[in-house]
């Protein structure tokens, strides 16, 4: 029998090489507007992060949501500094070869700015360091660690680069115990070379079945941009070689061009496409799935790992 999830076509065509949209003729739609947060919890958390002297993704990467998520004392911890040795086209964090090995302190000031903030849920991710023989798997680790041992009821959520198929390194990170293993995919296979430079799909999907089979009870979860060229076809069968992984947690949301240097938005997908995505994404055994314009992988983290667990 067929799968229920077999597209014979597309609905959405793919798009001409180069093609991309006029933002003079094609202007944000309204659901992508949101609104900005300037609030005492704001203005708390960015003091805490410049006095710890800590960076976030909210801000390296410009994210939409940075506000809200502020506002509501939440916020996503990037860890072995703020410059990546990859140069990903979709991404606003800085792209070179670091100055500086990883700050060994680290792990005990994130620990430190988690505890200020109230945290019972934390998130921590990293710019790539290829430039390192573990790729900061160890600061990871200690990461976890000291937020486990300063905030014992606080749960901790690692988004991790793929380590360039170090396997060692994940295990050094699953070794930590995380509460939830996420690792990105970000787009589908047939635009790897231009959206992730330096990263291989199938590199990726591997990492994500062995953190299943390491520690089985994890839920691990991973994340797609969309509108950046890829048809419906090719989501459907990227999520279910990720249903395949053994993933517990998908998020999917919209690509939004950082700079004018960044790769283009080719599309603006309609919110009622990505529902319909969410749809299909639990049918196909996923045990949550956050989709809209506006998800972001640590978007309402906590309340997907609760979901994940129903």
């Amino acid at each position: 029998m067929p799968s229920p999830f077999h597209i014979v076509s597309n609905s959405v065509p793919a798009p001409a090489a180069g093609f991309s949209l006029d933002p003079a003729a094609h202007p944000r739609p309204d659901w992508l507007r949101v609104k900005f947060f300037n609030g005492p919890n704001y203005q708390e958390l960015k003091r805490i992060m410049r006095t710890l002297g800590l960076n976030t993704v909210c801000e390296s990467a410009r994210c939409p949501n940075m506000g809200e998520c502020w506002e509501n004392r939440t916020a996503t911890f990037m860890i072995l500094g703020n410059i990546c040795t990859r140069a990903c086209g979709f991404c606003a964090v800085p792209s070179g070869r670091p100055a500086a090995p990883p700050d060994e302190n680290e792990p005990e000031r994130v620990a430190e700015a988690a505890e200020r903030m109230g945290l019972r849920y934390a998130v921590v991710t990293s710019v790539n360091r290829d430039d390192q023989p573990d790729g900061g798997a160890a600061i990871f680790a200690r990461t976890i660690q000291e937020i486990h041992r300063r905030i014992p009821a606080c749960k901790v959520e690692v988004l991790i680069p793929d380590f360039r198929g170090d396997w060692q390194a994940l295990e050094t990170v699953i070794a930590a115990k995380p509460e939830v293993l996420n690792h990105n995919t970000e787009t589908v296979p047939r635009l790897y070379h231009e959206v992730r430079k330096g990263a291989i799909y199938t590199r990726s999907l591997e990492l994500l079945r062995r953190a299943k089979n390491l520690a089985p009870g994890m839920p691990t979860k991973t994340g797609l941009m969309l509108g950046l060229g890829e048809t419906r076809v090719e989501v459907l069968a990227a999520m279910q070689d990720l249903a395949a992984q053994g993933t517990n947690i998908l998020t999917l949301g919209q690509y939004m061009q950082p700079t004018r240097e960044h790769l283009p938005i080719v599309r603006y997908v309609h919110p009622d496409e990505f529902a319909e995505y969410k749809t299909l994404g639990e049918q196909m055994g996923f045990a949550h799935v956050e989709s809209g314009p506006l998800v972001r992988s640590s978007y309402h983290a906590f309340e997907q790992e609760a979901a994940a667990h129903v």
